[in-house]
């Protein structure tokens, strides 16, 4: 059974920095999986933020491409998000994601079957 667990969210200030951590389990992890950030604000839709593929490519969103990073830790079934200059509009709960299917490559939370519990993130001015 895959499980994903998700810890690293909290309240920083804005321009601030956090980092997130989701540990993947029940699964091959090493094989050819799309694990990919999602996040959803208050009242908003659940938006993909970024992927990484099992070659380490990755792909993000624009409103966080150049303080977002993905990366990944096969040895620790473990993908990270670092998240640097934080603004307000970042506030969310994070979700993390896995999937096998090409099109999760869109950040389209249509494509995910798997899906950890969140962690919150909130950004203060």
């Amino acid at each position: 059974q895959v499980q994903l667990v998700e810890s690293g969210g909290g309240s920083v200030q804005v321009g601030g920095s956090l980092r997130l951590s989701c540990v993947a389990s029940g699964f091959t992890y090493s094989g050819y999986w799309y694990m990919t950030w999602f996040r959803q604000a208050p009242g908003k839709g659940r938006e993909g933020v970024a992927v990484i593929d099992w070659n380490g490519s990755t792909r993000y969103r624009d409103s966080v491409r150049g303080r977002f990073t993905i990366t990944k830790d096969n040895a620790k079934h473990t993908v990270y998000l670092q998240m640097n200059s934080l603004k307000p509009e970042d506030t969310a709960t994070y979700y993390c994601a896995a999937d096998r299917r090409a099109m999760a490559w869109e950040l389209s939370p249509a494509f995910y079957n798997y899906w950890g519990q969140g962690t919150q993130v909130t950004v203060t001015s």
